[in-house]
């Protein structure tokens, strides 16, 4: 029996030591279909795998999106995110959403992923064919709190139309190929990386759609105005039953793993360092990611780059590649 009982209270100590021990970081994503969630899978089960020599647990979870996320990791009900790099450089500057609250310094960028293209596709039936047709057109923008809507409301204002010439729609991407199959919507924006489920789906239905290419001498000016935006090619072949012939210009932003300055340097470093140390794992997660390299890993960053970030690459030598305007104290 007092075996019995050192036993149970010796289990008791255990469990009630362990949470102490362990320290939990939650990583915000997106919707379940789109790449921010499973890159944030890939990223805890990379963490997880090695909790004995870390301690550290890591959750995903899926979430609105880059907005979302951001004001969550600034809160602290997030430790890690997945932001467009265009969200982070308005939230560090204090811009869009962020204009009545400021400058946001506390937030900080880990590492860059994947190129987002802004992709808007539309049916056959619409008529849409350029950009200026949009006008008096059911379009889906994005959800609230996404960071597609505000590219989506970039590109209808750089067309010189404004959200009023449109019939705007603000649905999760989710949502928008059975909207435009359903002939509820003529066209929707996603700002994604490429080849993507959603796109599939919707180039796949009884209802023919193209990819609408965004550029321009307008589009220019905006790429002229907003730094975070570049040119991007999105490849013919990944939509095969698009009505489109070839490959389609668009523009877009980089997708960003963010956290907040407060969160612990050792954490960050130890995320950091497992992706980077398992790189060729990790860019066989998404086709999207074919183009990853370790240097361009650290480009199309729009918050200074948080320290225990850069302890990891000063250590393998990429802190040459680092913006040296976002190393900061």
């Amino acid at each position: 029996m007092k075996k019995f009982m050192l036993l149970i209270m010796l289990s008791i100590l255990l469990l009630s030591c362990s949470p102490k021990n362990t320290k939990f970081v939650s990583i915000g994503t997106g919707g379940v279909t789109g790449v921010y969630y499973p890159t944030g899978g890939a990223i805890s089960r990379m963490i997880n795998k090695k909790f004995d020599e870390y301690n550290i647990k890591a959750t995903v979870e899926s979430t609105g999106g880059s907005v979302f996320n951001i004001n969550a990791v600034l809160s602290g009900d997030l430790d890690f995110g997945i932001a467009q790099s265009d969200r982070q450089y308005q939230a560090y500057n204090g811009l869009a959403e962020w204009t009545q609250a400021g400058n946001q310094p506390d937030l900080r960028s880990v590492f860059s992923i994947h190129p987002e293209a802004i992709t808007l596709i539309a049916s056959e039936n619409s008529e849409i064919n350029t950009l200026e047709d949009l006008k008096n057109k059911r379009i889906n923008l994005g959800n609230p709190g996404s960071g597609q809507l505000q590219n989506s409301v970039d590109i209808i204002n750089s067309s010189g139309l404004t959200e009023n010439d449109i019939l705007a729609e603000y649905v999760k991407a989710i949502e928008a190929p059975g909207l435009l199959q359903d002939e509820r919507i003529d066209a929707f924006f996603y700002t994604v990386g490429h080849p993507n489920g959603n796109i599939k789906e919707a180039t796949s239905g009884r209802i023919k759609v193209r990819i609408i290419p965004i550029e321009g001498p307008r589009i220019d000016k905006l790429l002229e105005k907003d730094p975070y935006y570049a040119k991007v090619l999105i490849p013919v072949e990944f939509y095969p039953k698009a009505l489109n012939t070839e490959d389609i210009e668009t523009i877009g932003v980089k997708a960003t793993f963010i956290t907040s300055k407060n969160v612990d340097d050792n954490i960050v470093y130890a995320i950091t360092k497992e992706v980077f140390e398992n790189f060729d794992e990790f860019k066989t997660l998404h086709p999207a990611y074919k183009v990853l390299t370790k240097q361009n890993m650290l480009q199309g960053l729009t918050a200074p780059v948080h320290n225990g970030a850069l302890k990891y690459y000063e250590e393998v030598d990429l802190l040459k590649y680092v913006d040296k305007e976002l190393i900061v104290e």
